[in-house]
């Protein structure tokens, strides 16, 4: 069985960024499906409190954001290339946008009372309001645009993705980059999650049949398997992290060593509690206990996250 654990559910937008790239690296996984709502008492087993969709489990390493998460993967089996040289700067940016502003902007668009029946269709309507309610309350510090707003700025972003498909097959040459797979993912949302709203997409036939070229990579190799057993194997697990920086990097006067909590800074504002073992150029770790997780190493990325002394009772 594989040592990757990506714990995900169908109908998540960045779950659908990881499983392409997934597929795009020809490897092969072991699938979780988590709750879309809380309370999600296995996801924090293994987190710590940190509960968006999804997180990538190797061992006891937990690797939070899909950003994180692309860099692990690219680690691990370099090739093909999701930050080609020399332009994976402009990538990484391009990525970093998507995964931002268009994805804000196709979510609004896309969670219209037309896309909410589409996503709830066979599902009770207390099932809707739960899932609106969840949403809000991880949105707490977030702007949304207005439904009207977001349809002039989905329908101008889609007219420059298409402008960057005019000569290439993928958004910055002849093969996919991370900014192919983050600019996929709200698209796909919109495509296949509230088909009712898709019709914005036919405005942009480039931008489709990239869209098909970006589904094809598919999933790679991936096997079932269920929370109970990805913990078991967390704590029968020694952390050993797959990412390379290490040197430490202090912005914030805080020592390693240090009891910290870890939060996002907008979306989804639960923290994580626990050691700083690890503050480099590129992300966090914490090293936190879980009574049946064992010891965990759990990874952020330092760009869209806060870090923060713990605070103490006495």
């Amino acid at each position: 069985m594989s040592d990757l654990i990506l714990h995900h559910y169908a109908a998540s937008p960045f779950s659908e960024k990881i499983r392409l790239v997934l597929g795009y690296k020809k490897l092969a996984w072991r699938s979780v499906i988590v709750p879309q709502i809380m309370p999600k008492p296995d996801v924090q087993a293994l987190t710590g409190g940190y509960r968006k969709t999804p997180f990538l489990q190797v061992g006891a390493d937990i690797y939070c954001d899909s950003a994180l998460i692309c860099d692990v993967l690219e680690h691990l089996q370099p090739e093909p290339y999701l930050y080609p040289e020399p332009s994976k700067g402009l990538a990484r940016t391009l990525a970093q946008w998507a995964d931002s502003t268009l994805f804000s902007v196709a979510m609004a668009y896309s969670f219209s009372p037309q896309g909410a029946a589409d996503l709830f269709a066979k599902a009770p309507p207390e099932a809707a309001k739960a899932f609106s309610e969840d949403r809000r309350a991880m949105s707490a510090n977030m702007v949304r645009p207005r439904p009207a707003d977001a349809a002039c700025a989905y329908k101008s972003y889609l007219r420059r993705l298409s402008d960057m498909l005019d000569d290439t097959p993928y958004l910055m040459g002849d093969v996919p980059t991370i900014a192919d797979f983050a600019c996929y993912h709200p698209l796909w949302f919109t495509r296949k999650r509230t088909p009712s709203m898709s019709g914005v997409l036919q405005l942009t036939p480039a931008v489709l049949d990239w869209m098909d070229r970006m589904a094809a990579i598919g999933h790679g190799t991936m096997e079932a398997t269920d929370a109970a057993t990805a913990i078991a194997h967390a704590a029968a697990s020694v952390p050993h992290t797959l990412l390379t920086d290490s040197t430490f990097q202090d912005e914030h006067g805080i020592a390693l060593g240090s009891r910290v909590t870890i939060g996002a800074e907008s979306f989804g504002p639960e923290t994580t509690e626990g050691e700083l073992v690890a503050a480099t150029r590129t992300h966090y770790t914490l090293r936190r206990n879980d009574a049946r997780a064992g010891t965990l190493h759990v990874h952020f990325p330092r760009i869209g996250y806060i870090l923060k002394t713990a605070e103490t009772t006495t």
